[in-house]
Order: C-alpha cells, then structure tokens, then sequence
C-alpha cells in the first residue's frame, strides 16, 4: 500500500519554529483535512510531504514507486498550448512508464529465456504493465472531457489557448490536471478557492469515489464536512490529529481551547501578582530571598501564548438608516451579450430584511443582475427601483481594482470610518486578517485577495439599508467567514447575494433566486429563465432533489406537493410572509398562474406546523404539549449521552492508530518487511473501526441535530 511517512520533522524560518518535531501518515485511502490559521504554516508543511521543501530534521520515508501531487493555491499559469492539449500532459508520466516497457522488451528480445535476467525483466515488465492499466491512460479521452466538463470548462475552451484564460481558470486547469493525474497521495491547497459551487459538488463526488489518498486545505466548511473524516491542525508549530469530519474536530477544538483560554487566564492573573510583588518588595532587604524566588519563578514559566486568531473578535457596524418596507423592485430586467441572453423578464421585489442569494451555473447572470441592481450596469432592458429611504451599498471582486496608493492600511481605514468607530478599527481589520505588523503595509503592495478583504471591510463601514454583495466570502479564513456571516445576520436591511461557500449561503439566505441559461428554441443563441423560491439554500436544493424524484421541473413546480396541501387552509394556500402576500398581488407576479409569463416561477415554502390551523400543534392542549416537550428532551439528553460516548472510542482508537503510526516510523520497523507488514495490518485494522465509529457517530450527530430542530 502507498504511503507518505513523517516522524519528529522539524523546520525553522530564522527564529520561528513552523514546525515543532511533526509526526503524519498518509496512505492510499486517507480522507484527512488540514486546518489551522493564516500563517500557522499549512502551506509550508504541504511542501515539505510534496518534497518541494526540505526539513531541517527528522525522518521522511515514502513507499517505494508512491506519486504524489502537490497543488498550491495559487502561482500556476499555462500557455502556448490548446486546453486539451493542457490536459493531455497530466499523462506525462504514464508516457514515461510506455517508454521504459519499450526499452524493457527491446531487452527481453535480445535475452535468452534461461538467462538469470529474463525473470527479473518480465516481472518489472509486468509491474509496469499493471500500472499503467490502473492509471486510466487508456481511457484518458473520456477522463479528460469529464474532468474539464466537471469544473466547469466548455467543449468550445477544449480549443483556446490557455494563455487566454483568467488567473482563476488557470487554477482550475492546474486542478484539472493534478485530478487526471490521479496520484497515491493528493495534495490540494486550498482547491476551492476558484470554484464555483457546480465545480465544488463535483469535486466532492470525485473525491469520494477516489481510491488513493488526500490532504486537503480549504476554507469551505460544508466542503469539508463531506470529504474528510480526519483533521490535522497546525496551531504554534505542532500537529494534533482528530478522528472524524470538520465539524467534529471544532466541536472538540472548541472545548480545548475553552481550556487553554482558561489556563492562560489563570497564568496572567499569577504573572500580574508575583510581578506586583517584586515591585512593592524589590526594595527590602528583608523580603530580598522571596523577591529573588519570585523573579527565578517567573523566568522559567513557560508562558501560555494565545494566537491572535484564537482571540474573540465581535464586530458592530453603523445601524442600518430608517428606510420604507419595500426596500426594492425590478421589472422585466433583461440583458443581452450578442445572441447570448442572459437575464429575461427578471421581476423581484425585495421587502426590507430579506437576504436573496442568486444561484446559478457560470454564465447564468448572477455576477450581471447584481451590477444592474447597483447601478454599475446601465446598458439593460427594464427597471430598477429603490424603496423609499434606500442607501446602498455594493461590493464585487473588483472593487479592490480602484485601491491604489502609499498609504498605510490603518491609516486608510481610519479616514473611511465614522469617528464613533476608529478607536475599534484595529479589531475589524483584524477581523479580517490584517493583523500585527499588516496593518502598516501600503496600499499599494497589497495582494489582490488583502485588497479584496480590504475593500469589503471599508464598504461595511457605511451607514446602509442595502447590501449587494458579490463573492464576499472569497479570500476569508472560516474564523473570518463567521465574524462576516454573524455581522450580517445582526445587519437589520436587505441583503442580495452570490456566494460558493454552502454554509454560507445556508445560513444567511431567506430567500433564493435560481437564473439558469439555455438555448434558444431557434437553436441560435441562448435564452434565460428565472425562479423565485421562499426558503434559504437548503430550502431550495430540497426543492431540487424532489423534482429530481417527481419529474422535470416547469409550470407545475408551483404547485404544492400532497404535504403541503395537508397543511393548506383552503382550495388555495394562503402566502406564508408579508413578501408572499405583496408577490402574489403584486400584478407583476400574474404569470405565476397564467401563461403570460412562463419565464418566472414562484416556489413557495410549505406552511410551518403551529400556525394556529385546524388540528395543528398550536391548537393541541397545553398538557399535551407539555408532554411532547418533555419527551423530547428526554429523547434530546439520550442522544448527547449516546454522542460522548462515542466520541470517547473515537478518541480510543485514535490513541491507538497514533502508537502505531509512531511505531511504524521506526527504522527498525519500516526497514523490517515482516514487522512492518504486520504493524500496517493492524494499523489499516484501526484506521477502518475509526472510520465505522465515525459513521456511527455522524448518524447520530444527525439524530440528535433532527431532534434538537423539531
């Protein structure tokens, strides 16, 4: 079985230990994530495993004939070749091994049968053979188009010059490549930064069915979530291993550094009272042996450093200004490129405190709608109106295009904030990752995702009622990512948004648009189709998953399903919010029920239980409530029991499968077939009741989530 082995690596940059006697093990099949801070070294340890980076110390054994492939964030650029041509080079090795076959039978030809080496030639011959008939080479057309396909290339890129494409697609090529390459062990940087979220539910599916092993960086927590079942985490030098997905690894993470948070707490209160000590008594003879105890005390303490990344950040932004209760409309918004049609009849109207998220594929219009409705696009068929009161505020990837300058970055910021919010400037920049010495970088060596950070940052710092915001997830840490996503969550206005990150996206839309592209019945050019659903993202991929089940969607997609007619109070569901209501009267939404306008379509929410209905729970006695409570947190205490418990033999076993990594990373044992054979069977016998027991646990998790919700 391929492997990749570390044990007790170390390096150091100058005075700064990046990695502190480091101990890993990766092998065909490992699923592991690997988290940690900006700048805590994730990148420098993938380098060091990839070979690209020597260790000052320590032991690195690999399997003899094991590939790797390492994928950095960023830095790759491709030209003078076709995008097929591109892809094709992923098989640059296999073409290798094609050749030494070659020069093997040539040798095989010119030996005799009984010569001692002809044994020795056809079994290398055969190994090889073997190899590349399971690197998929001969299927390489196929695994090409698929892949291109899957990230999100067309049939027509096949034929472009890769210089053409943007830094962004030029990654996602880099991508490409490093997936055909299909290697033992993967290692992918942050491989979802470019990726939309077609691309990224595509390369989960892929990973999932991926038979070698991978390392992974990201800042998608849903991403991660379905794709590792093991984390380790760089924090101060040092490397700590947690069996299970990421959400298990920060539940347990959580309570360790409530601990160390404590501890650090506890230690400062004894630094202050020894050091007050010495003050008041430095002076007395008589105290002098006590003052000289305290002194050497405090001198061999080993001091508890708390991270600037581990310190609570909690951000508050100018209120929102008074605005009316319809905050915007759109009316037949409509836009063209050529005989590409990309938005038609677009009608909205957006009620103050709703949160849009605009979905679709590449191309469907979500970066162009927003533009529109911010003013930045004037070129479309339609209209746009603010609601009474309206200040709005835009934010896009480009936006950081505009920031030039030899100014410092506090003291940009600080002429953009409002008086009442400079004294807290430095806290919101570090908010968003400009901590320590960044804040006095000029503005104008900044990279573009420090300027993207930067620019959405100065954007909040206005009084506004209307946020569109494109991409702002991008470039964020996911400890940054929940300081941005609980500042919008407290914002009182109306937010329209594009995003790639699932959590996201889950958890700040109330609403969503899908916009997706396709070709014109005429068969030339494409044309654009919208629709309106009243629930988050998770909402709305529900709604995806049972027209998957009951058919192509279209016209009858509005209708209710047999549960939700249950739940209706009449022959015609009555609308569930305010927004429903002003929709379905708003005369611009006729073509929900008619044929007038078969471009848009309203999907409804089904009706929540306790509405005060006929029979539902609002209307049930107060004793039988009362019971039904009480069950459920019965039912609730059990599984948090049934949980710890299970945590607790995930914990076991993870002890163990860490005695023999370290045991297996000894040379009298890895240098040893028989022992090591035996020590890897018993290791691969523990890594697989992990990975039962954390299928376990998952289920419950979910179990105990559903009774928690309902």
């Amino acid at each position: 079985m391929a492997f990749v082995q570390f044990s007790k690596v170390s390096l150091a940059f100058g005075d700064r230990d990046i990695l502190k006697d480091v101990s890993l093990h990766l092998a065909a099949g490992s699923r592991a994530g690997l988290a940690g801070a900006n700048g805590s070294g994730k990148s420098t340890l993938m380098k060091v495993i990839a070979g690209k980076l020597a260790s000052d110390s320590g032991e690195r054994a690999i399997q003899r004939g094991s590939r790797i492939v390492y994928l950095p964030q960023s830095g790759i650029v491709h030209r003078g070749s076709t995008l097929r041509e591109e892809a094709e080079t992923a098989y640059e090795a296999i073409r290798d091994l094609l050749h030494k076959m070659e020069e093997i039978g040539g040798h095989l030809e010119k030996t005799k049968s009984d010569d001692n080496r002809t044994a020795g030639l056809l079994d290398e011959y055969h190994q090889l053979q073997e190899t590349v008939e399971n690197s998929g080479y001969y299927q390489r057309e196929a695994s090409i188009a698929m892949t291109l396909s899957g990230l999100g290339f067309s049939e027509g890129d096949l034929r472009r010059d890769t210089g053409e494409f943007s830094g962004g697609w030029q990654m996602r090529i880099a991508l490409a490549k490093a997936l055909l390459e299909r290697p033992d062990i993967l290692l992918l940087d942050e491989p979802t930064n470019y990726l939309d979220i077609e691309a990224r539910s595509w390369l989960e599916t892929w990973l999932k069915n991926y038979t070698g092993g991978y390392l992974l960086v990201s800042h998608d927590r849903y991403f991660l979530d379905v794709t590792v079942n093991e984390v380790y985490e760089l924090f101060q030098g040092n490397l700590k291993r947690y069996v299970g997905n990421y959400s298990a690894y920060e539940k347990i993470r959580e309570v360790e550094i409530e601990s160390l948070m404590k501890r650090y707490a506890e230690q400062q209160e004894e630094i202050a009272k020894s050091e007050d000590l010495i003050r008041r008594f430095r002076y007395k003879a008589s105290k002098a042996a006590m003052v000289q105890e305290r002194i050497k005390k405090l001198e061999k303490m080993e001091r508890i450093e708390i991270p600037e990344s581990l310190k609570k950040i909690s951000i508050t932004f100018p209120p929102s200004p008074h605005s009316g209760r319809i905050a915007l409309t759109l009316d037949g918004i409509g836009k063209s490129y050529g005989h590409r049609r990309v938005l038609s009849d677009v009608d909205l109207l957006m009620e103050s405190g709703e949160r849009l998220v605009v979905v679709g594929r590449n191309g469907a219009g979500k970066s162009t709608l927003l533009r529109i409705i911010a003013g930045r696009d004037r070129d479309f068929e339609g209209k746009v109106n603010y609601g009474a009161g309206i200040a709005a505020g835009y934010f896009s990837q480009d936006a950081a295009e505009t920031m030039t300058g030899s100014e410092q970055v506090i003291d940009f910021m600080e002429a953009e904030a409002p008086t009442a919010l400079i004294p807290r400037i430095r806290d919101m920049l570090g908010a968003f990752l400009f901590r320590g010495d960044d804040v006095h970088k000029p503005i104008n060596v900044l990279s573009g995702g420090e300027k993207s950070r930067l620019a959405l940052l100065r954007m909040l710092l206005k009084p506004m009622n209307l946020l569109i915001l494109d991409e702002p997830t991008n470039h964020l840490d996911l400890q940054s990512k929940d300081i941005l996503l609980d500042t919008l969550k407290a914002f009182t206005g109306t937010i329209i948004f594009v995003s790639h990150d699932r959590a996201f996206m889950d958890a700040l839309s109330t609403k969503t648009l899908e916009l997706s592209v396709t070709r014109a019945a005429h068969g030339k050019g494409t044309q654009s189709v919208h629709r309106l659903f009243y629930g988050n993202y998770a909402y709305y991929l529900d709604r995806l998953e049972r027209e998957a089940v009951e058919g192509a969607p279209g016209a009858d997609a509005a209708k209710p399903t047999a549960g939700e007619k249950a739940q209706d109070a009449g022959p015609e569901k009555a609308p569930d919010t305010d927004s429903e209501k002003a929709a379905v009267n708003d005369p611009r939404f006729s073509g929900v029920s008619t044929k007038s306008n078969p471009q848009v379509i309203l999907i409804k929410r089904p009706q929540e239980a306790g509405t005060g209905q006929a029979g539902s729970p609002a209307t049930s006695s107060p004793a039988l409530s009362r019971e039904a409570a009480k069950q459920r947190q019965t039912l609730i205490r059990r599984l948090e029991k049934q949980e710890a418990e299970i945590l607790k033999e995930l914990e076991t076993l993870d002890a163990e499968k860490k005695s023999l990594e370290a045991e297996i990373s000894r040379p009298e044992v890895y240098s040893n077939g028989e022992k090591a054979r035996a020590v890897q069977a018993k290791l691969n016998e523990t890594t697989a009741a992990a990975e039962a027991k954390t299928h376990e646990w998952e289920a419950k998790a979910a179990e105990l989530e559903k009774a928690n919700n309902e």
